[in-house]
């Protein structure tokens, strides 16, 4: 009763949202991606802007997920001094690696470069880009000794699209662009013939099974 209750509050609130906001979200739902890739709403954060609206992503093969994700569009009409701008996107990318993949030095710093250069690529403009890309590896014992050790890169980032006409980021290219990371993260190969140039990640050793 509880759930139904606050996802007619977020309804009506949505209904009752600034236009810019509203169109901004209409985009997002209007984006077409790539089919390994399944999109769906989830839950947005309460206390980070008037208003949000988040996404959660996973990069599907059969029955396991080789990445998933969380993507969220903030909004303040009043504008915030961190963001320079009415709108924010905050993210967080994961994958498990190959513990070979995952020790070189140089993996955060090519992390990071999928991410703005999944923005380029599709030409977007955008600003005061922040976050960090941690790795973390996991070996187990006793009981679980069993279990291969594992390796995961996490990427959390946030950036601020730049608006258009009647103040509204071209929303539904971001979410494409975030898509391109996922996909480079999960190791696919480039989408299209222009992306041949994209480094991806080698075959995931055991992807998550959903």
């Amino acid at each position: 009763m509880d759930e139904a209750k606050d996802t007619e509050k977020d309804r009506r609130e949505a209904d009752t949202a600034p236009l810019p906001f509203r169109a901004a979200v209409d985009a997002l739902r209007s984006a077409r991606l790539r089919p390994q890739i399944e999109v769906e709403p989830t839950p947005p954060p309460k206390r980070l802007a008037p208003y949000a609206h988040a996404l959660e992503a996973a990069v599907v093969d059969g029955d396991q997920d080789l990445a998933d994700g969380r993507l969220v569009l903030l909004h303040d009409p009043a504008g915030h001094d961190a963001w320079q701008g009415t709108f924010r996107l905050v993210t967080l990318v994961r994958a498990e690696l190959e513990p070979e993949m995952a020790a070189d030095p140089l993996l955060p710093e090519v992390c990071w470069s999928w991410l703005t250069g999944a923005l380029q690529t599709r030409g977007l403009t955008y600003g005061e880009p922040s976050g960090t890309v941690t790795r973390a590896s996991s070996h187990y014992f006793g009981g679980l000794s069993a279990r291969p050790a594992a390796s995961q890169i996490e990427i959390r980032a946030s950036w601020t699209p730049r608006e258009g006409l009647g103040g509204v980021p071209d929303t539904a290219a971001h979410l494409a662009s975030w898509c391109d990371l996922l996909a480079q993260v999960a190791g696919l190969p480039p989408a299209g013939p222009g992306d041949a140039s994209v480094v991806t990640l080698p075959q995931r050793r055991g992807p998550q099974s959903r």
